[in-house]
């Protein structure tokens, strides 16, 4: 039964696109410009070895808002169909529940227990959804506008040589992450104050094409990024299915990126740049979507939530965009904040306090678990998801798990494997390819960019073996565990 609960927190969830965790600058990244996310982190909880249970948008997100790993939900990449999660379970307690901007549900408009939903998509969806016209389209078309796309960038003469970065020269306020965060500013604006609210914002960046206007790209063009370097050796270590994601991604040209297999080091900073300047505007919008809140009378009892589905290589390994298990990809921000909720006292929760960071490893899918005991609902005992409630309230105790976990379903980008899936701890980073005698083995403690790939060495076999068994047995366990997974949730 439901746990009697006074006032039950609003809450908003709000979901970038493809951001790595090395892009806030109050989490130790000071080339980033990002004001009100170090505002979060200075006056909340953050989550510092955050990871994501798939390294590709539909399969990350099925998974945060269902419970359950990828091989549990059946969902395992983009355009696999998902149409329940436990945003229904919200509903039914009484929570009005709104979406605004992107799920990446498939169909794109189902409803996942939401009472309305304002749906805009990738900006440049090409294969599923090509032809689906989402708010954003439908504003521009209104407008007399037709939004930049991979047919149009193509046609330019340093299209292969750009890297998927391309200044935005449309109005600022068609830009879709800007239209997204005025659409929620609007509504909070607008819509009746309701309580309890939940509430849902997603961006569309800063998944590529990476493509801030050219006053955002100049703050960082003029800046020195940091890039790993990727060397002959790193490369020649890579197991073939990441050798053919090479060659794959440099022939197809993917969300407009055609990611060249040997970029210079001017071609990786500037696509660095355009993409950390995405990061910027979006950062811009959500603190214009707080003030919104605050000024709406939301904020004495609301937790905002912050976080990305996966992260972007960048270049980064040789490799483009997501389909990998680096740390760039399955390693997500999260930060946690509530000025003004009392903790939740009616059902033995805790205030959120200020400047604190969780170290310990969390699935990003655990922050579905705490939503449902904020929301006072009991968590079902056949979730993989665990509450994070414990970790809020004494962040620098919280053991975490022992290890966390990522999986990947070949697909229409990643041709040459079936099956890649990633074990960690505290220490090493197991990546296993079904029905393959490679993988990748990283020290993480004294390696921790990830450059040398110790799958073959001899001194580190012992590891080798544990993190397999251990792959192992999570299969097993999470088999066992999750049986009664479809009642009354699928």
């Amino acid at each position: 039964m439901p746990r009697p609960i006074a006032a039950p927190p609003n809450i908003v969830f709000i979901i970038t696109d493809q951001q790595r965790f090395d892009t806030i600058a109050a989490l130790g990244y000071p080339h980033m410009d990002t004001p009100n996310l170090d505002r979060l982190v200075r006056e909340g909880v953050s989550f510092s070895h955050c990871y994501v249970t798939a390294a590709s948008c539909a399969a990350a997100r099925a998974s945060l808002f269902k419970g359950y790993y990828p091989h549990t939900t059946g969902i395992l990449k983009n355009a696999d169909t998902w149409r329940r999660s436990w945003i229904e379970r919200l509903n039914e307690a009484g929570y009005h529940c709104t979406n605004i901007g992107k799920m990446h549900s498939w169909p794109f408009e189902t409803e996942l227990g939401f009472h309305e939903r304002y749906v805009v998509e990738n900006k440049d969806r090409y294969l599923e959804g090509r032809y689906y016209f989402d708010e954003w389209d439908k504003a521009l078309r209104f407008r007399g506008l037709v939004k930049q796309q991979r047919e149009f960038y193509r046609k330019r003469d340093d299209y292969r040589e750009s890297l998927g970065a391309f200044h935005w020269e449309m109005p600022a306020d068609t830009h879709p992450d800007n239209f997204v965060g005025d659409m929620a500013r609007w509504w909070i604006d607008t819509h009746p104050p309701t309580h309890p609210l939940f509430l849902q914002v997603g961006f569309p960046g800063p998944h590529p094409p990476y493509d801030p206007t050219p006053e955002a790209a100049a703050v960082y063009l003029d800046k020195d990024l940091p890039l790993i370097p990727v060397t002959e050796d790193e490369l020649a270590s890579l197991p073939p299915a990441l050798q053919e994601l090479r060659d794959h991604n440099e022939a197809i040209d993917h969300d407009s990126v055609v990611a060249l297999k040997h970029p210079t080091e001017a071609q990786r900073h500037r696509q660095r740049a355009f993409y950390l300047a995405n990061v910027s505007m979006i950062d811009q919008k959500v603190g214009e979507i707080i003030d919104a809140l605050d000024r709406n009378g939301y904020l004495d009892n609301t937790i905002v939530i912050f976080t990305s589905d996966h992260g972007d290589c960048l270049t980064d390994h040789g490799q483009s965009q997501k389909w990998t298990m680096y740390e760039q990809i399955t390693r997500v921000p999260m930060i946690v904040w509530a000025p003004g909720w009392n903790g939740g006292n009616a059902i033995g929760g805790h205030a959120i306090g200020g400047g604190q960071t969780v170290e310990a490893l969390v699935q990003q899918m655990d922050i579905g678990a705490t939503i449902m005991h904020w929301a006072g609902l009991n968590v079902p005992e056949h979730w993989a998801a665990e509450s994070l409630v414990d970790a809020i309230a004494n962040p620098s105790t919280y053991p975490g798990r022992e290890y966390v976990y990522c999986e990947q379903s070949g697909d229409g980008v990643l041709t040459g494997c079936e099956y890649m899936t990633m074990v960690r701890d505290r220490t090493h980073k197991l990546v296993h390819f079904l029905d393959q005698p490679h993988g990748q083995l990283f020290d993480l403690v004294n390696d921790p960019d990830e450059v040398v790939n110790l799958w073959d060495a001899e001194t580190a076999a012992e590891h080798k073996q544990r993190l397999l068994a251990e792959l192992r047995e999570w299969r097993i366990r999470s088999g066992l565990h999750t049986k009664n997974w479809c009642e009354p949730y699928r």
